[in-house]
């Protein structure tokens, strides 16, 4: 999902990333508080304690992101699902489960968590901030902890897929028509609502002269509406691919070479003749790897007929090899996530097929124009 995203860390076992895009907000962040809010809390200070103060304010709103998502992947790992870890990015945090909850008491009570953990920590720091006094520098930073906490619980509780609120909505529809994708559908259109709602009254800001507050509604609006419509593409593709596999799609009839032929013969005899991109290169029944176009490139026209098929051969490995009982929703994202959009099936050593994401998308076509039954994602 953030392929840029640098691991700073673990906690409780979970890797703690940080996509490059949240150096962005966090330096938003810093600058606002050193010019405008502390300046305005504490005035007559000078401008590098406002900028310290900025920072320091910056890094609590960072630590209170990750409790955010650490309640949501505690919950989460309570009721046996994966969790890939935990990824900061410039609209906040996201735990990635790697997986949809079980039933609607697990995702109800993995939803809530994180709004309960950011209520918390801002009845916390309010107390604090109190105990502090508002003149106090540390019951300044404590004071707007205790605020920012507060807004993000709110926000999320907003009933709009995927915020935590929209996923507390799904848990009780899920609840009442016994119906996940229904219960997705009905609150991903919530979700996309409310991000056009967001673009909108973003827009008519920006018009009204309030500048980067209104460009920055826009672009919220526009995260969440795209995340309602691909969370409930993605459900519907996992339930579609759920319980097949890579023998369920693949192609068995294939056009292989062997390694010590020219590939002028694999050029003329294997790809041109039968119109294909990537041929299993075989030896003795022995599956080494494949040769495609983007090899064939690599070599001078006028050498094909000189050079063996070995020459530009990649090796089969797990990147581009999969075996017949894979998962067909492992295979998709392998296709997905890479550059390669073919892979070698294979018994061992053995080929057995190959499998294509054009493969995948028909198959996923032709299940929705047929319909998923509901009950088929328990």
């Amino acid at each position: 999902m953030f392929k840029n995203a640098v691991q700073l860390f673990e906690i409780f076992g979970f890797k703690l990333k940080v996509d490059p895009s949240w150096l962005l907000i966090a330096t938003l962040i810093v600058w606002s508080l050193s010019t405008a809010y502390f300046p305005e809390v504490l005035p007559e200070r000078s401008a590098r304690l406002y900028t310290t103060l900025g920072i320091v304010a910056m890094l609590g709103m960072f630590a209170s992101l990750i409790l955010h998502e650490l309640a949501h992947s505690l919950v989460a790992r309570s009721y046996g699902l994966k969790v890939g870890g935990i990824t900061l990015f410039i609209f906040g945090g996201v735990a990635e489960l790697e997986e949809e909850p079980h039933d609607p008491k697990s995702e109800f009570q993995i939803a809530i968590a994180g709004p309960l953990m950011s209520l918390f920590l801002a009845g916390l720091f309010y107390g604090v901030a109190n105990l502090l006094g508002e003149l106090n520098l540390a019951g300044a930073v404590f004071g707007y902890l205790a605020l920012i906490n507060l807004v993000l619980a709110v926000f999320n509780l907003i009933p709009a897929f995927p915020l935590d609120g929209g996923r507390v909505l799904r848990a009780a529809l899920w609840g009442w028509t016994r119906d996940l994708i229904k219960a997705t559908r009905i609150s991903s259109r919530l979700g996309a609502a409310f991000g056009l709602f967001l673009m909108l009254t973003g827009a008519l800001a920006v018009f009204s002269g309030q500048g980067v507050g209104g460009f920055w509604q826009i672009l919220i609006g526009f995260f969440i509406l795209n995340a309602s419509n691909g969370s409930y593409q993605s459900l519907l593709i996992k339930t579609a691919l759920r319980g097949k596999t890579a023998r369920s799609l693949m192609t068995e009839r294939v056009h292989v070479i062997d390694p010590d032929a020219p590939i002028a013969r694999l050029v003329d005899e294997v790809m041109l003749r039968h119109g294909v991109s990537l041929v299993p290169v075989v030896s003795d029944d022995i599956l080494l790897g494949y040769a495609d176009t983007a090899g064939v490139r690599s070599v001078d026209r006028q050498d094909w007929a000189a050079r063996p098929v070995s020459d530009i051969m990649v090796r089969s490995d797990a990147g581009n090899t999969v075996a017949p009982l894979t998962p067909l929703d492992e295979v998709f994202k392998c296709l997905t996530t890479n550059a390669r959009r073919k892979l070698m099936v294979a018994q061992g050593t053995r080929l057995v097929g190959v499998i294509s994401l054009s493969d995948v998308a028909h198959h996923l076509a032709l299940e929705q124009e047929i319909g998923v039954p509901p009950d088929k994602y328990a």
